[in-house]
């Protein structure tokens, strides 16, 4: 066997046994020693559990580098804002602004929503939210295509003309 001391996934690849590592110690099963346990098996079982225990260590090594890739040195924090940790009076302070800018956006919207007919509304959320095409809307209402586009045309202009406003 090779000496693959980086990583489980390399020591096992690299070796005909399939290997184990224990904290004390590595056992390899070989071939010889898997047929002699396992008189009912062949040599193609074998190759299966070689491919599956390959597999398996590959998956938690790649696992392992997620994990660990971004890992930095512990002297080298003080230095980088970018890994220091936020202060939980700036996560309070954050969080009230981002909910009362999420109030704001849905204050907005129902002021816009409101500004729109029952007819425009309906259709708009039949495009624009379930994907509905236009022709599938018309079909629907037992209405022209143009009907549809002219009224999504309409709800578009009112919205733009109400954002711009409040600009």
């Amino acid at each position: 066997m090779k000496n693959y001391q980086d990583s489980d996934y390399a020591l096992n690849k690299h070796s005909d046994a399939i290997v184990y590592r224990f904290a004390d110690c590595i056992k390899e099963v070989t071939l010889s020693d898997y047929l002699a346990e396992n008189p009912g098996n062949t040599e193609d079982d074998y190759r299966k559990l070689k491919e599956l225990s390959d597999a398996d260590y590959l998956k938690r090594d790649r696992k392992d580098y997620q994990q660990t890739w971004k890992n930095t040195p512990y002297d080298t924090l003080a230095e980088s804002a970018y890994y220091s940790t936020y202060s939980p009076e700036a996560e309070v302070f954050d969080s009230s602004e981002e909910s009362e800018r999420q109030r704001k956006r849905a204050a907005l919207g129902k002021k816009v929503w409101d500004k729109l007919t029952d007819i425009q509304k309906r259709r708009y959320v039949l495009h624009h939210v379930h994907g509905r095409t236009t022709r599938d809307i018309a079909d629907m209402e037992g209405v022209s295509h143009v009907a549809i586009v002219y009224s999504l045309e309409l709800a578009e202009k009112k919205i733009r003309k109400y954002l711009a406003g409040k600009s």
